[in-house]
Formats: C-alpha cells, sequence, structure tokens
C-alpha cells in the first residue's frame, strides 16, 4: 500500500470467497496539512486517524498491516475493530469508518448505496489476499477426511446425524469413522465467511443447499452458533465431533480440515489450491474502473483448485 488518502474517493478492499479485501471511503486529498514541497521521495507523509471495521477473518493480517503501516507513518493511526463482515459493509455504507474488511464483495445494491458516502464512483472493491476457508472438524482418532459438496450441504443442514453416515463411509474408504454425533457449528452474526460458504454450497449442491448465498446462517437451520472466527473455532475445539467452516489460518494446526472434491479428486486446502481458484474466477461487472472484485466459480471442475 502506498499513499493512503482519506476522504471522499478512498477504496475499498474486500474479501472474496479466497481473498480478503479492504474497503474505505474518503476524500481525494489526504487529512494531514504538510505541504507538497515537504514531500520527500518516499512518498507523502500520511497524519490523522483511519477507521476501519470489518472481517474478523482479517484481523491477524490487519494488526500486521498496521504496525508496518504505523512504522512508516509516525503521524497517522489505524484503528481496525473486527467485528464481522457485515459490520464492515454496513459502517462503510453509513460513514462511520473509512475502510472495511470484508470477505465478501460488496453487492450491487450496496455498491449502488455508497455512492451516497463515496462520490458518483462508489466505493471500490480490492483482494487483499487470498484465504481459503476450510471445512473444520473435531474428530479425534480421525486425520484424513474426504467430503463433496453434496455432503458438506447435507451436514450443514442437520440431514448427517453422525460421522459414519453410509455418504460420509463411500466418500472415506478404508477410514474408521465413529458413531460420533454431527455437532454443525455456523456463524452468529453476519458474515463475509457465511456468504462465501453458503455462496459455494448453493452453486455445487444446489440440490441440497436450497436456501439462497447469504452473510447470514439460515434461520431454519438449527445447530449451534457463535460469534466471530474465533468463537466457531472455540465452540468445535471444546465439542467432540463439531464442524464449522473458517478462515484456514485460524484452524490450521488445531482441528482437522477436510479435503474438498473438486471433479474427479479431492484437493487439500492450500494457498496454491486457493489462488487457482481466483484465477479461474471473473470480474464482477458493472463497477468503476478501479473495482478489482472477483466471482469465483464454485463449481470449478480445474484440478488442485480450491473452490471454497
Amino acid at each position: 500500500m502506498k499513499a493512503l488518502r482519506f476522504g471522499r474517493h478512498a477504496a475499498i478492499a474486500v474479501i472474496a470467497a479466497g481473498a480478503l479485501a479492504l474497503a474505505a471511503c474518503g476524500s481525494d486529498n489526504a487529512t494531514g496539512n504538510t505541504p507538497a514541497g515537504n514531500q520527500t521521495s518516499a512518498g507523502p507523509k500520511v497524519t490523522g486517524t483511519l477507521t476501519g471495521i470489518g472481517s474478523s477473518a482479517q484481523g491477524a493480517a490487519m494488526d500486521a498491516w498496521k504496525s508496518g503501516f504505523a512504522a512508516a507513518n509516525s503521524g497517522a493511526t489505524v484503528q481496525y475493530s473486527p467485528d464481522g463482515s457485515g459490520a464492515g459493509r454496513k459502517a462503510i455504507l453509513d460513514g462511520s469508518a473509512q475502510f472495511a474488511g470484508s470477505d465478501a464483495y460488496l453487492t450491487d445494491a450496496e455498491y449502488a448505496s455508497s455512492k451516497d458516502k463515496c462520490g458518483p464512483d462508489g466505493a471500490v472493491n480490492i483482494p487483499v489476499y487470498v484465504s481459503p476457508i476450510a471445512v473444520a472438524f473435531n474428530l479425534p482418532g480421525v486425520t484424513d477426511l474426504k467430503l463433496d459438496a453434496s455432503t458438506v450441504a447435507k451436514i450443514f443442514r442437520g440431514q448427517v446425524a453422525t460421522w459414519n453416515d453410509p455418504s460420509i463411509a463411500a466418500l472415506n474408504p478404508g477410514v474408521t469413522l465413529p458413531d460420533t454425533k454431527v455437532t454443525p457449528v455456523n456463524r452468529s452474526d453476519d458474515s463475509g465467511t457465511t456468504s462465501n460458504f453458503t455462496d459455494y454450497l448453493a452453486a455445487a449442491a444446489a440440490d441440497v443447499w436450497t436456501d439462497k448465498a447469504s452473510g447470514i446462517w439460515p434461520a431454519t437451520l438449527q445447530g449451534e452458533n457463535a460469534k466471530g472466527t474465533a468463537g466457531v473455532v472455540k465452540t468445535v475445539t471444546d465439542t467432540p465431533g463439531a464442524v464449522t467452516y473458517a478462515d484456514d489460518s485460524a484452524v490450521s494446526g488445531k482441528l482437522g480440515i477436510a479435503q474438498i472434491k473438486v471433479g474427479s479428486s479431492f484437493t487439500k486446502i492450500s494457498a496454491d489450491a486457493a489462488a487457482k481458484a481466483v484465477d479461474a474466477g471473473t470480474p464482477v461487472a458493472g463497477r468503476s474502473a478501479n473495482d478489482l472484485s472477483i466471482k469465483l466459480d464454485r463449481k470449478t471442475s480445474v484440478e488442485g483448485a480450491y473452490p471454497i
């Protein structure tokens, strides 16, 4: 990130199912009052406070970015509250934050609404980093688990009662699966991670997942729920047989992570696999010239791609 400008035309970064992003709104002029003649070859100095709200999945990365930015701009303060993607997008639209982290790009309606605060070009979505969503489970004795989209959808719809259910066993020959109760755990808050996860289910398992993609979990579905990434991870960690969806960086090394069927093979979650899915995506139409929103192909059959 080079010069950050605060005001009516700042950038937003959004995080798409595999790509974390940031959202911002501000003016074309920096808030500092340093004259142009005092700028150095390193770029203009930035002063003031930049307030951001958004994705809890982006929290750790934001802490690192804030530290680096502060080191280069001692007169500036960046505040970020990881209250969830939905809260971040709402804050951009009502003008209470200059940027937001979101795991999903602004909808067409949100983009149109953003013009009230950001000017005629509206807010822009800028992918910040690729962040695949893991299907993470707590199943003592099981370290290697394979699932397809249909089975994942059935699990989170409450249609699979135990881990040795025939639908899971058929995908995992040779694996001893216990009769432990399956406990799906979803986000209780408006979440970009939920938006991306349900987008995958609605596209790749439409015959099972009949709800529309949304950042808010369907109220008709039963199961455990918790607020934020940390909340669902803790719930699963404390509950044998539980399963959730969460940013890979939050569960790697802590919980089991399922391989997902893509085409005729199963793909392990990784940065390279997520990047392949992003490469197979397409730009979102109808946005400003500087907008970098990407629509992922959730039904991709590209070998080695991870579509969640």
